[in-house]
């Protein structure tokens, strides 16, 4: 018996939801703390920058694929893994142009020093939701390259 059939079941699925619903909390998170910014610029007729677009984008596609992960047949999808891995690359990108911008930006006492905070905090949301997907393309991929196949009609003959 390998690791994967010790924790199939109603557990596994349950363990499985849970880290999705942390992923989907992390995204809407990231969706908050750019579209503040965003709705700001577009309430003050500026024009929207397309790195706060790129991250709100990212942010909604990874709050849908959680979503979608959410449904128990989804495991059932054949290399859903590279889907995670296509997001981690997204969420990587994001906090490469973020974490560029905002880690070595002085928080001193300018007017906008609470905005530079909190981007400040949002480039390490980024990386965690880079991180999260992460292990779940690496999870993903050990449970497809290491589950048993079963016969179509049957599913007692192991293919």
């Amino acid at each position: 018996m390998n690791f994967i059939d010790r924790y199939k079941g109603p557990v596994a699925y349950f363990a499985h939801a849970f880290y999705r619903f942390i992923q989907l909390t992390l995204a809407l998170t990231v969706c908050g703390l750019y579209g503040m910014d965003l709705s700001s610029a577009d309430q003050a007729n500026e024009s929207l920058d397309g790195r706060w677009i790129y991250a709100v984008v990212t942010a909604g596609l990874a709050v849908m694929i959680a979503l979608a992960y959410l449904v128990p047949l989804s495991l059932r999808i054949p290399f859903v893994f590279v889907i995670d891995t296509v997001i981690f690359i997204l969420w990587i990108v994001v906090f490469g142009i973020f974490g560029n911008i905002f880690i070595k930006a002085e928080v001193g006492n300018d007017p906008g020093w609470k905005k530079t905070q909190r981007m400040k905090n949002s480039v390490w949301v980024d990386l965690a939701n880079a991180v999260s997907w992460l292990i779940s393309a690496a999870g993903m991929g050990i449970y497809w390259a290491t589950r048993k196949r079963r016969s179509l009609f049957t599913g007692r003959a192991i293919v």
